[in-house]
């Protein structure tokens, strides 16, 4: 299946030197109590103003981990790729989890311009996850060195990569993904057929992807190159997000 790519090599050099060049980040409190980052330059924030933690817990823990160890309660390891690591937010959440759950989860996440150890240790997580081992999993977490594959714990491995989306070409290795790029408005490019059918090819036959987003041009790029969408409700503050699921081979 092929498609052309609506966003030339330049277009996407571009907003990739915009965003290096974004001349501050800001830590911010979004309204859960906990940490986000903002970029002045994009007016845009890392996770949702209404709650970072809660957008975390309810788009990515409970409609998609949550789904996918119940659809597949005898997988010895579950594998997820996360598109965007930004904070270490989801990670940390989704270590958590596996630890709640004895469930083993191997963790593949891509970034290409990560949070600096500075911004990341001012980032309140821990504090406000109240859970014993939340705030040593979260230095774990970031602590960790990049492109390499880290046990973390008995039932948590970390490989974080620097790289761009456009660069993923992984087989299809992954149970679910964390789709969580910037939103369309300030990187549209990342949310095209292009980008999805990369996606779909990295996931196992039923395998699941979910997002914050929900947009009509999202939905319809994603169903484009398979996938089955759902759009399921979303976290505060937001009426939607979607759940894409992996049908076919």
């Amino acid at each position: 299946m092929e498609h052309a790519q609506p966003y030339s090599a330049m277009d996407i050099q571009k907003k990739r030197k915009k965003l290096t060049e974004t001349p501050k980040t800001e830590i911010i409190t979004t309204a859960d109590g906990s940490s986000s980052l903002y970029l002045p330059q994009w007016d845009e924030t890392y996770h949702s103003r209404h709650g970072a933690i809660q957008e975390a817990y309810h788009v990515f823990i409970k409609n998609g981990l949550d789904n996918v160890c119940k659809n597949h309660p005898k997988a010895k390891t579950l594998h997820i790729l996360e598109m965007g690591f930004g904070t270490g937010l989801n990670a940390l959440v989704t270590m958590l989890e596996s630890e709640k759950h004895a469930q083993r989860l191997s963790y593949v996440a891509v970034e290409a311009f990560p949070v600096s150890a500075a911004i990341a240790n001012q980032l309140n997580y821990g504090q406000q996850l109240a859970q014993p081992l939340a705030a040593l999993s979260f230095q774990k977490i970031h602590d960790s060195s990049w492109n390499e594959k880290h046990p973390l714990n008995p039932t948590f491995s970390l490989q974080k990569l620097q790289m761009y989306f456009e660069d993923v070409d992984f087989e299809a290795h992954f149970h679910l993904i964390y789709f969580d790029a910037f939103a369309a408005r300030v990187q549209p490019e990342l949310w095209t057929e292009v980008i999805f059918e990369k996606m779909y090819k990295t996931l196992k036959p039923g395998g699941v992807l979910v997002t914050y987003a929900a947009k009509g041009d999202v939905r319809r790029a994603m169903q484009k190159v398979g996938f089955q969408t759902e759009k399921l409700p979303g976290p505060p503050g937001k009426r939607e997000m979607l759940r894409a699921t992996k049908t076919q081979p």
